[in-house]
């Protein structure tokens, strides 16, 4: 299981492979011709009242992720069509958060990467 991970403002990269959105809201700024997303997954993402509560605040990191986690597993559907798709080969998680160290993509990396 190879995933990656990429802001939406990074040019797409040949070793992309299956550029996967896994925001609720599309990035401002970015056109979907230079984002090239080939599934845009909604279902897949922080609730909105999750990632309003967080508000990318670092410290409050490691409440997130578990809240985070908590979801994912009430969410066994979205995350096995992802898990699905990680088995075809490579993907990339593509995100618009700036914070690269706090982002919910690197959470959801950890817990895809944690069910094997």
């Amino acid at each position: 299981m190879e995933i990656l991970l990429k802001r939406a403002y990074e040019p797409p990269g040949p070793d992309d492979g299956l550029r996967i959105l896994v925001d609720r809201l599309w990035p401002r700024g970015v056109s979907k011709d230079a984002a090239r997303i080939d599934w845009w997954f909604k279902d897949i993402a922080p609730s909105s009242s999750l990632r309003k509560w967080f508000g990318h605040d670092p410290l409050k990191w490691d409440e997130f992720r578990n809240r985070y986690f908590q979801e994912l597993d009430q969410n066994p559907e979205a995350v096995g069509q992802l898990v699905e798709r990680l088995h075809r080969g490579p993907v990339t998680l593509v995100y618009g958060a700036k914070d690269t160290e706090h982002s919910h993509a690197l959470a959801l990396k950890t817990y895809l990467e944690n069910l094997s």
